[in-house]
């Protein structure tokens, strides 16, 4: 088994540079089923997630080739409206599939999908607003089935939550569909406008993505693009977070820092020293020991996100005095309490906060990442740690992140891979 052998105790020194983000490249591969002609992906970092898209798009009939940050898709001369059992299986983003394939095969099969335990996940949303565009859905077995034998038209539908997925979803179904689509109450996320500047390359009709309010203009037919994928927020949020516990400083390069105010103002409050040296270059510097928070709360964009909650917490372990964190997305987002009472910190899991209790010095220890996020977390929490410490469970973190130990080892972190 891999695990990542983490000596803490260490100031962090020294610049990176942040990837393509995840949760863009995912949805914008799953948008390519819906063009007509080839399309090009660049700014890719190399994750399990992305090579599983690459299988289900090859799955489904479609060539797929990733070299050196960039992905070539080629049309499918015969389209399958099977996703493949195992791809599924491997990740949530799997759902990304259901309208592409309505569009293009008329009918989509979804096994169960996978992904990170952070417990309830449905898709009722996503599905609802299929529906009420004309999609016919049903279980057999272990199968989703959609179908839509007349085609997809445009509807008004009101999204009970902003959620993201589901309003990627519906943008995706919408930009094939007859007629006008305005979908009220959606995400505002930068990963949704990134996913709309793509479509509108290949010729789509969206106005209003990064808003509550999206309207989309069916069109006959998508061709090919070549789009260049945003940061990775949460990347950049990972290397804030480290900073932030370890002490230290660092310059990071290729963000976009108003798609990280959120994130910003939680770690000024903090005690960080963050400043935008120009339109795509943050600097950031943690002196002393962070400031305890007496409640964080996450949110939809442009709120503090709950993919950077576990990486907060790791940074509180430290804290001058007692933390409470409390996430409204999912409910096992602090799986990785326990992972940090194991390194030797003071924290716990409340239903959906983590409470922590900060200290001065905490040993280090061994411990298993249980999600993406939360592997994450941990490999900050050993970052500060005093001593050794052992993180395995790293097929998580793969998911997620592109040698996340040589960004860090680029810092100044005494890190590496091992294999027991």
């Amino acid at each position: 088994m891999e695990y990542l052998r983490i000596r803490g105790g260490r100031a962090l020194q020294g610049s990176v540079t942040i990837p393509g983000a995840k949760n863009s490249l995912l949805p914008i591969m799953a948008a390519s089923v819906l063009c007509e002609k080839p399309v090009t992906l660049y700014n890719l970092p190399d994750l399990s997630d992305l090579h599983t898209s690459l299988d289900i798009l090859r799955g489904i009939g479609w060539g797929a080739e990733y070299i050196d940050g960039r992905v070539d898709l080629f049309p499918a001369s015969r389209l399958r409206a099977r996703v493949p059992k195992r791809a599924a299986g491997a990740m949530r983003s799997s759902v990304f599939y259901l309208a592409p394939l309505l569009h293009r095969a008329k009918r989509v099969e979804l096994p169960a999908t996978g992904g990170c335990r952070l417990g309830a996940r449905p898709i009722d949303i996503h599905l609802e607003g299929l529906v009420k565009m004309g999609a016919i859905a049903r279980t057999e077995n272990d199968l989703l089935i959609l179908e839509a034998p007349g085609g997809l038209h445009g509807t008004r539908f009101a999204l009970r939550y902003p959620s993201v997925g589901a309003t990627e979803t519906l943008m995706m179904a919408a930009v094939l569909a007859k007629g006008r689509t305005c979908l009220s109450g959606a995400a505002c996320e930068p990963e949704i406008e990134d996913l709309a500047r793509f479509l509108n390359s290949c010729g789509a009709r969206i106005t209003g993505a990064g808003s509550p309010r999206i309207c989309i203009t069916g069109v006959e037919r998508l061709e090919g693009a070549r789009h260049t994928v945003i940061p990775d927020r949460i990347v950049a949020a990972t290397i804030i977070a480290a900073v932030a516990a370890a002490g230290g400083s660092a310059v990071l390069r290729e963000v976009c820092p108003e798609h990280l105010e959120g994130v910003c103002t939680v770690f000024r409050r903090m005690g960080m020293k963050i400043a935008r040296l120009d339109l795509t270059t943050l600097s950031v510097r943690m002196d002393g020991r962070p400031r305890a928070q007496a409640k964080l709360e996450t949110g939809p964009y442009p709120a503090f996100p709950t993919d950077a909650a576990p990486l907060a917490a790791a940074a509180l372990l430290k804290a001058d005095g007692r933390s409470l964190i409390c996430d409204h997305v999912f409910e096992n987002r602090f799986a990785c309490a326990g992972g940090f009472a194991q390194l030797g910190a003071r924290a716990s899991r409340q239903g959906r906060c983590a409470r922590i209790w900060g200290v001065p010095h905490y040993p280090g220890g061994q411990a298993l990442a249980q999600d993406l996020r939360g592997g994450a977390a941990l490999v900050c929490a050993a970052l500060a740690a005093d001593g050794e410490s052992r993180i395995g469970g790293l097929c998580y973190l793969r998911r997620g992140y592109a040698g996340l130990e040589e960004m860090l080892s680029g810092l100044g972190a005494d890190i590496c891979l091992r294999e027991e």
